[in-house]
């Protein structure tokens, strides 16, 4: 263990003349030592940061932990995402220049400061050598694939606006979230957000976003990255996303084979708890990450023989029986993508309807029907705060409701283990030029307790790619191919599977209208008639991920 000594307020010159702020933590030796830069916009003197930063400097390791630009006591403007790429080429550049570094440098931090790892990697900083992206942000409309930001993306603007972090227990965000227009959603949280604004001028993929984008560019970084998220993470669909496309899209063989992959039964802040909502994972749920981290980089930034490589790249938590297990590859090779039926008489209405699941294709079966209606919104159940947006919770109350449509299996028999992506093909119609289709996968206890595991929705408009918005025909019946993110899950014995389909998932998303007018500009709201197909000509089912 190395004694440290810290330098307070390092000012760190960037190419166009903005300065950034940094707290260096530098072991005491004589010699030169890898680098690890964690660049923050909330606060880079936080405890959390301090810690962190002193642990990694015991066991040898330079950490700065810079403010990012326009946050905290670094000059200039902040705007999300858009200077971070360059920003950090030059922090890391300035850092490896440096007396006391030796010319590794690693990249490390969660969120915002996991997506802006990736920015930087697309610019190639010389000196970068591996990245920790932690509960990484997707590419814009991954995650909210409706055109307009979602409501609950107003509460972080308000958190990061000005330099310093704002108190968001001071506003009632559950009524924010129901002002419409949505564009002015800023003004009814009492704080005038530009930035906010602007989103509605991009509700559609266009080249704005290019610049904030990195998925579709994993064939440039050619980097070792240890990726790691939890299934209750709200932004959880990156995590496998990032770790698939570079295990096979990175540049080189080398790249390709430096990926590890770790995703717990945790929530946005990984690892911090045995408990997600309601619900405890057990002892084991919460691992040594920072040791993991630590042999990480070690490995790549000291070229220690730390039998890194020889380990299997991924491992995962398996939810129902709460282990820990070590795989190949992510998605699992031996997986059996495995539709499971939606089955009704024409009334599955809530839990108390005819929707059941089986392996068997509908026949000669009567649609669902419901009436959507934007000012009574299903709730997608969740704190107010966008710090972690919901959770394993128990949806059975929200079963009740004749507005969702609930389709359940028998008990099972034996365990079934579901691992990996899941999808929903649905053949639905609406009244409506645009509407919402929303599905949820969940594990009904046998006490009656609906534990949501995953889900996913398509805002109709943007069923043919977020680039090409397009009306759909009232009473035209399409098939909708959803993306109901992840899950590791095993269903037990006398334990049901259950998915729910319906039209709104609030405050998660923003409540779809059901109009033909622009996005977010709106108040007008109008309810819409949806039918759910499941006969010979339209199977809609929800393919399940099953692991023998």
């Amino acid at each position: 263990m190395y004694r440290i000594k810290k330098r307070w307020g390092v000012r760190i010159p960037l190419r166009d003349g903005v300065k950034v702020v940094a707290d260096l933590f530098l072991p005491i030796t004589e010699g030169t030592v890898p680098a690890i830069v964690v660049r923050t916009p909330y606060g880079r003197s936080s405890n959390g940061n301090i810690e962190q930063a002193e642990w990694f400097a015991e066991r040898g390791y330079a950490v700065m932990v810079v403010d990012v630009r326009g946050r905290g006591d670094s000059e200039g403007t902040f705007i999300p995402y858009r200077n971070e790429g360059v920003d950090g080429y030059d922090t890391i550049e300035w850092a490896a220049a440096q007396p006391w570094c030796d010319g590794h440098v690693g990249t490390l931090g969660g969120s915002y400061l996991g997506k802006i790892q990736w920015l930087t990697a697309l610019t190639h900083p010389p000196h970068l050598k591996a990245m920790i992206p932690i509960v990484s942000p997707s590419d814009p409309f991954v995650e909210w694939p409706t055109g307009s930001p979602d409501p609950m993306h107003v509460c972080w603007q308000f958190l990061t606006s000005d330099r310093a972090l704002q108190n968001i227990n001071q506003v009632d965000w559950e009524e924010v979230y129901t002002h419409l227009p949505l564009m002015t959603m800023d003004e009814a949280a009492g704080r005038e957000m530009p930035l906010w604004k602007e989103l509605f001028e991009h509700c559609q993929l266009d080249s704005w976003w290019d610049v904030v984008r990195y998925q579709n560019r994993f064939d440039e970084i050619d980097l070792p990255v240890l990726h790691i998220s939890g299934w209750y993470d709200d932004e959880q669909i990156g995590t496998p996303l990032n770790f698939a496309g570079m295990t096979t899209k990175a540049p080189s063989e080398f790249a390709r084979g430096a990926q590890r992959l770790i995703m717990g039964p945790w929530g946005h802040n990984v690892n911090a708890s045995t408990r997600v909502g309601d619900l405890d994972f057990g002892q084991a749920s919460v691992i040594d990450l920072r040791g993991r981290q630590l042999r990480f980089f070690d490995h790549w930034l000291q070229g220690k023989d730390n039998g890194l490589e020889s380990e299997k790249p991924v491992e995962i938590f398996i939810m129902g029986k709460n282990q820990w297990r070590q795989e190949s590859e992510w998605p699992l090779q031996r997986t059996a993508y495995t539709p499971i039926y939606l089955h009704s008489n024409g009334k599955a209405n809530s839990r108390f309807g005819d929707g059941t699941l089986t392996n068997e294709k509908p026949q000669n079966e009567t649609a669902d029907r419901y009436t959507y209606d934007p000012e009574n919104a299903v709730p997608f159940l969740t704190e107010p705060t966008s710090s972690q947006i919901g959770g394993p919770d128990d949806y059975s109350a929200v079963h009740r409701r004749d507005d969702v449509l609930v389709y359940t299996s028998a008990p099972l028999d034996e365990e079934l283990e579901v691992t990996g992506p899941v999808k929903a093909q649905l053949y639905a119609s609406t009244s409506a030029p645009d509407t919402d289709f929303m599905v949820q996968l969940h594990d009904l206890w046998p006490n009656g307790y609906a534990q949501r595991l995953c889900d996913g929705m398509v805002r109709v408009r943007f069923r043919k790619g977020m680039a090409n918005p397009e009306f759909v025909e009232p009473e035209k019946i399409e098939c909708y191919e959803i993306d109901c993110w992840n899950t590791a899950h095993v269903f037990l014995p006398g334990h049901r599977i259950v998915v729910h389909v319906t039209s709104s998932a609030f405050p998660k998303y923003d409540r779809n209208p059901n109009t033909d007018k622009e996005l977010g500009r709106t108040m007008q709201m109008e309810k819409a008639a949806q039918r759910i197909y499941h006969d010979a000509e339209h199977p809609s089912a929800v393919i399940l991920p099953i692991i023998k």
